[in-house]
This record gives C-alpha cells, sequence and structure tokens, in this order.
C-alpha cells in the first residue's frame, strides 16, 4: 500500500516538476506517464478525466490527478497524487516569488521565459491534435467540433456551458445513432 502511495506521490510530482504552462501543457506528460509507462488509465479513460476536470473546479491536471489517484487508491490516493501534482510548483513557485523582483528586468530572463512560452504553446497544441485524433472520429464529431469552436472563438459563452452542451448534444446525438441501430 506504501509503496503504491509513493509511486503515485513521484509520478504526479514528476509531472508537476517538469511541466511549464499550466494545466494543457501537462497533458502530454499526463498521457506518457499514466498511460504508456504505469498503465493507471487506457487513452480514452484519460480523456474522460480531462473532460470532468475541465468541468469541476480547479486546474484541469490537479483535477485529474486525483482522478487517477482515487482510482488506484480511494480517498488516500487521490490526496497523494493530488499532493504530488502541486508540491513541486509550491516549492519553485516559493523560490521564484523570493527572487522575482531582483531578476525580472535581466533580458536573458525575459528571453528564457519567451522560449519556454513558445514551448508551452507547441506542447499544448500537441495535445490538443491527440484528443482530437481519438474525438473526432465521425461527421458528427466534427460537426460538433466546429460549433464549439466556433461558439468558444466567436462568443462570450462560457466555457463550462459549452461542455455541457456539447456533453447534452452527444447524449442526443449518441442516443438517436443506437436508437437506429436497434
Amino acid at each position: 500500500m506504501m509503496k503504491d502511495l509513493i509511486d503515485l506521490f513521484l509520478t504526479f510530482a514528476k509531472i508537476g516538476g517538469f511541466t511549464f504552462g499550466g494545466g494543457y501543457a501537462m497533458l502530454p506528460i499526463l498521457q506518457r506517464e499514466v498511460v504508456e509507462k504505469k498503465g493507471w488509465a487506457t487513452e480514452d479513460e484519460l480523456m474522460d478525466y480531462y473532460a470532468i476536470g475541465q468541468c469541476t473546479p480547479g486546474i484541469i491536471a490537479v483535477n485529474t490527478a486525483t482522478f487517477i489517484g482515487y482510482r488506484k487508491k480511494g480517498i488516500l490516493g487521490g490526496i497523494v497524487a493530488t499532493l504530488g501534482c502541486v508540491f513541486p510548483s509550491v516549492i519553485i513557485i516559493s523560490i521564484i516569488a523570493a527572487f522575482i523582483n531582483n531578476f525580472a528586468d535581466i533580458p536573458w530572463v525575459q528571453n528564457v521565459l519567451s522560449g519556454i512560452r513558445v514551448c508551452v504553446c507547441i506542447l499544448i497544441f500537441n495535445s490538443v491534435v491527440k484528443l482530437g485524433k481519438k474525438a473526432l472520429i465521425d461527421t458528427t464529431t466534427w460537426i460538433l467540433f466546429a460549433i464549439v469552436f466556433s461558439l468558444s472563438l466567436f462568443t462570450g459563452i462560457s466555457n463550462i456551458l459549452l461542455i455541457v452542451a456539447a456533453g447534452v448534444a452527444g447524449i442526443i446525438i449518441r442516443g438517436n445513432k443506437e436508437d437506429v441501430k436497434k
């Protein structure tokens, strides 16, 4: 039991410690560690965790860590995975906060941060492509994607409302397709 909890903590600490850019930037690392290396979830399950993590308050990667930890070792596993995920950030932020005013105006520090931002964009884009390959499987899902993408880009509709509406649309559309098959 303790070995499993330590493994959860260290895995999510590694994910949290080597990811810059927030929850979405963690997605490729979560996928590699949780699905490919550890086998704690399938790609479909991880996509479900992402979706649920997006709908619940908090950071998507932390929510996903909580779900996976809970699935593996119950409430204690959820707590340990969550702590593992946030622990490196707390340490790093504490160190940065202590020294940021001394270094923020140095040109090479600004250049490093600019480079990191570019890398984070690529990590997020790669996550979108991977998720898209799994989620956009037929004409219906492409149409739903186009509608939700357009609404999120050109309106002020809440992301949460869009997610809920897309979920309802999925139930209605898939339900009708299953009814037709019967």
